[in-house]
């Protein structure tokens, strides 16, 4: 069963007219027959850009959480273990990202991971009670090897990010903490990490973006994402290609306009005293 059917189902139905106030007569009557068809199947988009965005978050988290502690092997790491950072990262960075989703989803074991995260829904469900969303939601395939490619590769350039704020840090603050007693690993956790994770705000909020555009590739794997829903419709009709396009790219630049300007908040809430946001 397909994800944000599943999803749908999960939450509270509303009636179409309660989603869709203005009948589809009337849009057909005024804008024309293919804005009706999109008018009509606006609300199946609509779950796809859902896909679209969880997608994105667990990606940006995975990315973050794979990809910070490699710009600080980078910047602190010696030997063998920053040469091999460098150097898959390098590898990430310069594959397309079509060929690391459909090599994560056809080469690689990525059925390990689908079968860990169906463990914790299960957990979940035993501890918390059955739910509606870990009772109903089935997580695809595509869905976990979608989230593996684009967080690792999200990772690569995120390493980067924070290798370049914590490289910012002037190196009078590591001796002032070392100085005070701290250990170099307590100068990092404690004075150098906190302000360069508020540098690198205004990079990652660039990240944030292009991850959330590039779960379209999604598609080519058959992930029932905004991208795909909207060629299910291409093959159902074939005469509103260009309204359907127009209103997803709608929904890419409102989800696009609401991250960037939510990220600009926390970039200005968080931003170090004294230096220009």
């Amino acid at each position: 069963m397909d994800f944000a059917v599943q999803a749908a189902d999960a939450a509270v139905t509303l009636p179409v007219g309660q989603l869709l106030p203005i009948g589809e007569e009337t849009v057909g009557r005024l804008l024309g027959e293919d804005v009706e068809f999109v008018y009509r199947n606006a609300e199946y988009l609509l779950w796809g850009a859902v896909i679209s965005v969880l997608l994105t978050v667990t990606s940006i988290l995975l990315g973050f959480l794979a990809g910070f502690p490699a710009g600080a092997i980078e910047t602190y790491g010696s030997g063998y273990s920053r040469a091999f950072v460098r150097k898959f990262g390098v590898l990430l960075r310069g594959t397309p990202i079509l060929v690391i989703m459909l090599v994560t989803f056809f080469v690689l074991p990525y059925g390990i991971v689908h079968g860990a995260v169906e463990a914790l829904l299960g957990a979940l469900d035993f501890v918390l009670g059955p739910t509606p969303f870990t009772a109903a939601v089935d997580v695809p395939g595509a869905f976990v090897a979608a989230t593996l490619a684009l967080g690792f590769r999200s990772a690569a350039y995120q390493s980067q990010i924070f290798r370049g704020a914590l490289q910012s840090i002037d190196e009078g603050q590591m001796e002032a903490a070392r100085s005070i007693g701290m250990s170099r690993l307590e100068a990092i956790r404690h004075v150098i990490v906190p302000q360069a994770l508020r540098r690198s705000v205004p990079g990652f909020q660039n990240e944030f973006t292009i991850v959330l555009k590039d779960t379209s590739i999604a598609f080519a794997i058959g992930l029932a994402e905004l991208l795909k829903r909207s060629e299910d419709l291409f093959i159902e009709q074939t005469t509103a290609i260009l309204e359907v396009i127009v209103f997803i790219s709608l929904l890419y630049f409102v989800l696009t306009f609401t991250t960037n300007r939510t990220l600009d908040y926390v970039n200005n809430r968080f931003a170090i005293p004294g230096e220009s946001s």
